[in-house]
């Protein structure tokens, strides 16, 4: 007497072709995750007293801004495309601050900054607004509201503020003349704050990562 037959489990491979794309989807799960956290990179430099170079980008001017007569000469040339890179920046020391116009702290800041950058424009100290996640038309009547006279530049999406490793808004990176960021506050910048980034960006000293004021989530 022959043993009973096994029921037939049919062809393997569906089941490989299911585990395939499981194993396809925690991966790209796993990546996304990995490339939507921020970069750490700056703010571990800064703990090690040491100055890093900025993470590159490429962004178009939303605002050019009352340059003054001796940032003018040096960026006549770069903004004439309507767009900025961060090595265009090189050659002097950069104020870059992310900010957006639905952030509350952003507008507690807005005055400290504005201040401060009429103060060091002589100097040639270049003060940079980096608009982020927000809707053009809110971001200018922000700088119309607050008559902000400096150079903005937008990013419509959350790439660079990545790369740069930010948490929140507002947040403000000092970069010497060589591109490197040597301060970074995180938060509503005060004015002592502003000015020892700007004295760490002329000097070309790292200074560190200092906590500010109040932020927001980035979306």
């Amino acid at each position: 007497m022959s043993p009973p037959s096994r029921p037939s489990r049919g062809p393997l491979w569906p089941r490989l072709l299911a585990l395939a794309a499981i194993a396809l989807f925690v991966a790209l799960l796993g990546y996304g995750l990995l490339t939507q956290a921020p970069d750490t990179d700056i703010d571990q430099a800064l703990a090690e007293s040491k100055a890093v170079p900025g993470p590159s980008f490429e962004l178009s001017v939303l605002q050019r801004g009352t340059l003054g007569p001796r940032l003018e000469r040096a960026l006549r040339a770069p903004l004439a495309d309507g767009r900025v890179g961060l090595g265009e920046l090189e050659g002097r020391p950069v104020v870059l601050n992310f900010w957006a116009s639905w952030c509350t702290p952003c507008r507690t800041e807005a005055p400290v900054l504005e201040a401060a950058w009429r103060r060091s424009a002589p100097d040639g100290v270049l003060f940079v607004g980096l608009n982020m996640q927000d809707v053009t038309a809110d971001a200018r009547d922000f700088i119309g509201e607050f008559d902000i006279s400096y150079l903005n530049i937008r990013d419509q999406s959350n790439e660079v503020a990545t790369d740069w490793g930010l948490t929140g808004l507002p947040e403000t990176f000092f970069l010497d003349k060589r591109a490197r960021v040597v301060a970074h506050v995180i938060g509503a910048i005060s004015k002592r704050q502003v000015r020892q980034g700007v004295a760490a960006a002329v000097s070309g000293r790292a200074l560190g990562s200092l906590e500010g004021g109040d932020r927001r989530g980035t979306r």
